[in-house]
């Protein structure tokens, strides 16, 4: 298997549609970045600003970026409807982008059925131009996991982390039939098999730019 490293990721820029995207599909390479070299995370969320839902997010990125500095905006777009405030939506990305300067971006990505997330995944590459973007997954009642060639691996621990703390800062999920400790457990443990580690995150990338022998360099595009 390939492995490139990144270098040194100091700062992350993390965006999700709805409070607890975030965490779903990115929450232990967040733990595992935090406790190695980020010290800065900027998260930005569309919907949920001022409810219930605003508070459980502050909360779990508090405890999935412990040990680092997190500048969160949670904006007010309805919920389920961001097509149709594609203005505010753009708006906020773009407002978003102006307070950080990241070394790695996690987004939704781009195959993702719903249409929120969908929204979101199509601007973030259009606003963070010459940044690595990498899209999350987000399991749900759709058929939408898609391949995902970006595999990060976690630590056991890591892993089981992850979904301790999506059950305890997100109790206003708990009445899906989905969200709960087996189904986060089993999208790791597939992820992992496929990078021959236990558990494992995967990440969807459009466009990176690999530099080869300091003479030139080429684009891998999917």
């Amino acid at each position: 298997m390939i492995t490139l490293s990144p270098g040194p990721i100091r700062s992350v820029a993390v965006v999700g549609a709805h409070p607890d995207d975030i965490a779903i599909g990115a929450g232990g390479t967040l733990l595992t970045l935090c406790a190695s070299s980020v010290t800065e995370v900027h998260a930005l969320v569309l919907t949920g600003g001022g409810t219930d839902r605003e508070d459980e997010e502050r909360a779990a990125l508090a405890d999935f970026c412990s040990g680092a500095t997190v500048h969160l905006t949670v904006l007010g777009v309805p919920d389920g409807r961001s097509p149709q405030h594609w203005n505010t939506v753009k708006e906020g990305l773009e407002a978003f982008r102006r307070t950080c300067e990241p070394d790695l971006v996690l987004a939704p990505q781009r195959a993702d059925a719903h249409q929120d997330h969908r929204l979101l995944a199509e601007l973030v590459p259009t606003t963070f131009r010459n940044h690595l973007v990498l899209g999350y997954e987000i399991v749900k009642w759709e058929s939408d996991l898609p391949s995902t060639p970006v595999l990060i691996p976690l630590q056991d621990s890591v892993a089981r982390r992850k979904v301790e703390l999506l059950a305890a800062h997100y109790r206003s999920q708990h009445g899906h039939d989905w969200y709960d400790d087996e189904t986060f457990l089993a999208v790791a443990r597939l992820r992992g098999v496929q990078c021959r580690s236990r558990y494992a995150e995967g990440f969807v990338v459009e466009k990176m730019l690999l530099t080869v022998g300091g003479a030139g360099h080429f684009e891998v595009e999917r």
